[in-house]
């Protein structure tokens, strides 16, 4: 499959002088033809951690000549960035750019995402990549089906043991009400005994978009379903309180 994405412009007329009616020289112009890229391959890729990831690529012309593409990646939790090839090393979600610049310098630039992520056992990790189903409340919006199975929430371990989760609300507000920037991420989990789900959660988050206070109060592991259940209490306000009850299914990598 081939996804296109066809940016900006595909000429722009630059004027470099001035009309009159005047017997002046006439105007000065070019034409300018902005990069179309074309991203190989689906708009979303999965890649383990720590194994090597071929990037299908992308492909860029200027007025019908292909020209070399820039890529880099940017990770959404953690951070790193990368240019050329993704290191798998740290687990997220990346949007890969690719970008090629005209002789003018205008760039063209086209994206695709990529979660790197590594897949827990439940036994001795809950690393992984989860679909949410989320109840805030008790209860979903409306419908309730963009609150079932929302894709994806990551679960990463850090160097010292812990783990740290993308969105302790499930998704409700990032995927389901579609408001961007609206996770609330980097809430900690500790495991001091995974089997008898013995967990500790400290440190409170705020939600990036709305603030307020929220916290992980619970957190129950299921092996052998492959999933998990959390529930993260928010003090959005000093008058509004929400209980999220997050029901994750592990996706294997």
């Amino acid at each position: 499959m081939k996804n296109v994405f066809k940016l900006g412009i595909f000429a722009l007329v630059l004027a470099t002088g001035l009309t009159s009616c005047d017997n002046e020289d006439p105007i000065g112009s070019k034409t300018t033809f902005y990069p179309l890229i074309d991203v190989i391959g689906d708009g979303l890729l999965f890649a383990p951690q720590d194994e090597t990831f071929t990037d299908p690529g992308a492909t860029a012309t200027i007025d019908e000549a292909e020209v070399p593409v820039t890529t880099t990646y940017v990770g959404r939790y953690q951070g790193e960035t990368y240019t050329g090839n993704l290191d798998t090393s740290v687990p997220d979600l990346y949007t890969a750019n690719y970008t090629a610049i005209n002789a003018d310098g205008f760039p063209g630039t086209a994206t695709r995402q990529v979660f790197v992520g590594k897949t827990g056992d439940l036994v001795n990790s809950i690393e992984g990549l989860y679909t949410s189903t989320v109840f805030r409340n008790g209860a979903q919006g409306a419908p309730a089906s963009a609150y079932t199975d929302i894709e994806y929430i990551i679960i990463w371990q850090n160097e010292d043991g812990s783990y740290q989760i993308s969105d302790s609300f499930g998704g409700w507000y990032l995927f389901a009400r579609a408001i961007a920037d609206s996770e609330t991420p980097g809430a900690r989990i500790i495991a001091n005994d995974i089997s008898t789900n013995s967990f500790t959660f400290p440190g409170t988050q705020s939600n990036a978009y709305f603030g307020g206070s929220a916290k992980i109060t619970g957190l129950t592991v299921n092996a052998a379903d492959r999933s998990l259940d959390l529930v993260t209490v928010w003090q959005a306000d000093a008058a509004t309180t929400y209980t999220f009850t997050v029901h994750l299914e592990q996706v294997q990598l």
